[in-house]
This record gives structure tokens, C-alpha cells and sequence, in this order.
């Protein structure tokens, strides 16, 4: 293998890809669950879906089915940096921290893995945010132009700082999921691999599990920072209408209630089983392979 070991990132982006095209209509459908219904943003009060499969119907019906696809190409570019630095870092950092401990990484250790997962999903998420922001500006319906023209727009509206709107809470929303999904799956996956041995099976059940967890303590996280990084400036004196993570959290509780939080939870819950199946299978495979 030698010192320097890149199959970890290049497996992990390629993965990451795969898993994105695959599942990107129910990413589209959470967007708008979550951007929907806020009482102080004049742009979306209305309630315009029901549920996951009203929002699917609709916008198929009114937009196109090409509308569900909208911004897949930032997210594409997104899992092509955000994956490959991910789980390449969480796989590399795990395993060169395993060697130096005592019992030579022979047992897998909780309090590393979390630590290396959380490390590696905040770290990649702030690098990739220019390209979660051209996504999520797509996904909404507002800009139906391609990602150049949109991320020109951005930056000639809002300057630099518009394409890391919304850093903090992606960041914590990445290093929170992180920290439960891949050492949720590790665990899994060592605990079935007598019943079940290392195969597909194990990791279909082992990345279902992962992603269910993650979906849990993810969803507030994730509707804060998908309506910091939706909004504009509201007027030439460049006022907004959340100043932060925590103003965002309380104005939309205050708002519209607790259950706000949880606003597209189940297209996340349904987007990161199938999310995760893919990819680990992918990357299971992959690894397999060499």
C-alpha cells in the first residue's frame, strides 16, 4: 500500500457520485419541504406542498421532471470535493491514529472514529460550500440557469461571502452526521460480519442503520442551514432576515413552532437510506476491487 494511501479519497468521491445521481429528486423535494412556510421570508410563506410526494407530483407536473435534476451539476462538483476529502481523511486519519495506540489498532475504538468523522465531515463541508449554496439556490426554483451564470450572479450580488452563506451550520450539520453515520456503519458492520459475513448484505443493513441515525439528529441542523444559505440581501442596506445559526433556530421556533425543525424530515430520512446503501455498497466494491 505504502505511506501515502489515495484509494480511501478516490474511492469516497467516486462513491459519493454515484450515490448523488441516484438519489438527487428526493434532495430536491427536502429543499423545498424546508424552505416552505416561513411566516418572515415574503418569498416562501405560502405552503405550497403537503408532503414529500405532493412536492414530487407538483413540481413534475408544473416544472418538468427536469426541475427534480435542478442543480445536480454543484452537487456533483460538491460530492467530487466534499466525498473524496470526507471519507478519505476519516478512513486515513482512523487508521494512521489506530497505529499509534497501544493495542496497534487491532479493535476499534468509539472515541477515535467519532472524533476522525466529525473531524473529516466538518472539514470537507467548509471547503465545499460555494458548491452546496449554488445547489440549494437551484433546487429552490429561483435561479433555473446553469452554474456558471448562477454562481456569477452570486458573487456579483453578494460577493465572496454569498457562496459561504450558511458555512457554520453546513459545517456542524456535516461533522454531527459524520460523527454518528460512519462510526454507526463501522460498528455494524463489525457486529454482523459473524451472521452475515463481509458482504453486500451487511452493508445494505449496516448503512440503513447509519442512515437513520444520522437523519435523527441531523434534520434541525439541516433546515437552519438550508434557509441561511436560501436568503438574499432583502434590500439595498444588505438587511437579512437571520443573522445566524442561533437567530435562524429561534425565529423559526418562535415561528412556526418545534416540529418547523423537522420540516422535510422524511425525504432526508429516505434520501440518506438509499444515500448511504449506494454509496457503501459502491465503496465496498470498489475496495474489493484493489
Amino acid at each position: 500500500m505504502g505511506e501515502r494511501d489515495w484509494r480511501p479519497f478516490i474511492y469516497g468521491g467516486l462513491a459519493s457520485i454515484v450515490a448523488e445521481f441516484g438519489t438527487f429528486p428526493i434532495d430536491t423535494t427536502k429543499t423545498r419541504l424546508q424552505i416552505q412556510g416561513q411566516k418572515i421570508d415574503p418569498r416562501h410563506v405560502e405552503l405550497r406542498y403537503t408532503g414529500m410526494v405532493d412536492c414530487f407530483v407538483k413540481t413534475s407536473k408544473q416544472e418538468g421532471v427536469k426541475a427534480l435534476y435542478c442543480g445536480i451539476w454543484p452537487a456533483v462538483l460538491r460530492q467530487a470535493t466534499y466525498g473524496t476529502i470526507k471519507f478519505g481523511t476519516y478512513y486515513s486519519l482512523k487508521k494512521a491514529l489506530a497505529a499509534r495506540r497501544a493495542d496497534g489498532g487491532a479493535k476499534e475504538h468509539l472515541a477515535t472514529n467519532t472524533f476522525c468523522a466529525a473531524f473529516a465531515g466538518g472539514l470537507s463541508s467548509a471547503i465545499a460550500n460555494p458548491t452546496d449554496v449554488l445547489k440549494v439556490r437551484m433546487q429552490v426554483g429561483d435561479e433555473k440557469r446553469n452554474i456558471v451564470r448562477c454562481f456569477i450572479d452570486i458573487y456579483r450580488v453578494e460577493g465572496v461571502a454569498g457562496l459561504w452563506r450558511g458555512v457554520t451550520p453546513t459545517s456542524q450539520r456535516a461533522a454531527l452526521i459524520a460523527a454518528v453515520e460512519l462510526p454507526v456503519y463501522d460498528a455494524c458492520k463489525r457486529r454482523l460480519t459473524v451472521p452475515l459475513g463481509d458482504k453486500p448484505l451487511n452493508h445494505f443493513v449496516s448503512s440503513l442503520l447509519a442512515s437513520l441515525g444520522s437523519a435523527v439528529a441531523s434534520t434541525p441542523l439541516d433546515v437552519v442551514r438550508t434557509r441561511l444559505m436560501n436568503q438574499r440581501k432583502v434590500n439595498e442596506a444588505n438587511v437579512r432576515i437571520y443573522r445566524g445559526t442561533i437567530d435562524c433556530f429561534v425565529q423559526t421556533v418562535r415561528n412556526e413552532g418545534a416540529r418547523a425543525l423537522y420540516k422535510g424530515f422524511v425525504p432526508t430520512w429516505l434520501r440518506m437510506g438509499p444515500w448511504n446503501i449506494i454509496f457503501f455498497l459502491t465503496y465496498e466494491q470498489l475496495k474489493a476491487l484493489y
